[in-house]
């Protein structure tokens, strides 16, 4: 008889454990879902830096059944009111500058060179002939 009762509560604790770990799992789903819908909506919205999404508290945040977080277009909204310095538009010190526009490559002269570096083309020219 006990360890038909050792048994059960055996299955009963086994239970709770999956349950708890099962929803351990769901929650940690449901933050990576809520995480990358966040930085879908972020990039449309223009923002350059995505640390900024450690601002937004997550555990407010709506999921539909569709796995599309309902009210990330008004939090980002928010955030770009409060922090506009985390979205694009304005000038920013670490904006890439513009590269150069591309020359084709000049041959240099020989009065622009120093004599080894005149030394060194004529015997490399000598030699190709």
């Amino acid at each position: 008889m006990s360890d038909e009762v050792n048994e059960g509560e055996n299955w009963q604790q086994r239970a709770e454990t999956a349950e708890a770990a099962l929803e351990h799992a769901q929650a940690r789903a449901r933050a990576r879902i809520v995480l990358a819908e966040l930085k879908a909506e972020a990039v449309k919205a223009g923002m350059i830096d995505l640390d900024g999404l450690k601002l937004i508290d997550i555990a407010g945040l709506r999921v539909s059944e569709e796995g599309e977080v309902e009210d990330a277009p008004v939090v980002l909204a928010q955030l770009k009111r409060t922090k506009p310095w985390l979205f694009g538009g304005g000038k920013s010190s670490s904006a890439a500058a513009s590269a150069p526009r591309p020359e084709p490559p000049r041959q240099r002269m020989a009065r622009e060179m120093s004599r080894e570096e005149w030394l060194s083309a004529r015997a490399a020219l000598l030699k190709r002939q």
